[in-house]
């Protein structure tokens, strides 16, 4: 199990000396976000070969991984010229990762409206989940013809909401390329919180095989909410997780959510914990 964190969560430095303090820190792996770093850009023109050679060369010289370049856009957005250009956005995504050696292009499952934003009776909708696959598709045959992984994201606010809608749409897509990132927590929210081992079990028994990578964080349980902290700063116990990872998926990149500059080396320990107690038992 390699262990890494989101780039925007760690301290704000230059370029490459951000990448060596990261490995200074005990990280393996990246999960990055082009539009989230100084200095850097996500727009579809600008991702050129060389761009990206830049990007891996420096990454090797701090010897870490990319695990995942997020592109975390709205695959259901009805507006179709808006929808248009996140689609291109994709596939210029796809072809930078293909040239970066990037593990895949993460990216969650949207809302049916232009602002992206949660309405559970149409999120969770037939209809939305329809629109969703319809148009995740296109960006699937590009991975295909890339070479590389799209892996979608199941979040309990989105369309892609639970392991059975996930495995749905993995099963009518029918894609090799077509992966799963598993966040535990995202399938949280406050009607489903008292069970949740029950909803990560069921997660990893329906999803387990084309799960390929994680993102771990923590959490609360809040009046109407479920907040997301770091490891090692919530109620979450990751033992179910964690032996997956080490007896399923050899080396699988598992990223750090939520931590601060101030918290991550609380938030690693937490899970190396995790990792020598499993080993030991």
């Amino acid at each position: 199990m390699q262990i890494g964190i989101r780039f925007h969560d760690t301290k704000e430095l230059p370029f490459e000396e951000r990448l060596a303090d990261i490995k200074k820190q005990g990280f393996d792996c990246v999960h990055i976000a082009l539009s989230k770093v100084p200095g850097l850009t996500a727009d579809t023109d600008a991702l050129n070969p060389g761009y990206a050679m830049y990007l891996r060369n420096a990454f090797r010289k701090a010897d870490l991984d990319v695990a995942v370049l997020g592109c975390y856009l709205n695959l259901a957005n009805p507006n179709q010229e808006a929808l248009k250009k996140t689609q291109e956005k994709y596939f210029a995504h796809l072809r930078f990762a293909s040239v970066l050696g990037c593990g895949m292009v993460g990216t969650e499952t949207g809302a049916p409206n232009e602002t992206y934003t949660y309405d559970k009776e149409a999120c969770h909708s037939k209809e939305a989940l329809d629109t969703f696959i319809t148009n995740l598709k296109p960006v699937v045959k590009c991975a295909e013809s890339t070479g590389t992984i799209i892996a979608i994201e199941p979040v309990y606010r989105h369309i892609v909401y639970d392991a059975k809608r996930a495995r749905e749409v993995l099963d009518r897509i029918g894609s090799p390329n077509l992966q799963i990132i598993f966040d535990p927590v995202n399938l949280l929210w406050t009607d489903n919180y008292d069970r949740r081992y029950e909803v990560i079990d069921e997660a990893i028994d329906l999803l387990g095989k084309d799960i390929a990578m994680i993102h771990l964080k923590d959490s609360i349980l809040m009046e109407d909410s479920v907040k997301s902290v770091g490891c090692g700063f919530g109620e979450m116990k990751y033992e179910s997780i964690i032996k997956f990872a080490l007896e399923k998926k050899p080396f699988i990149h598992a990223t750090l959510e939520d931590t601060k500059p101030e918290t991550a080396a609380k938030s690693l320990q937490c899970i190396r914990d995790v990792i020598t107690s499993l080993s030991n038992s």
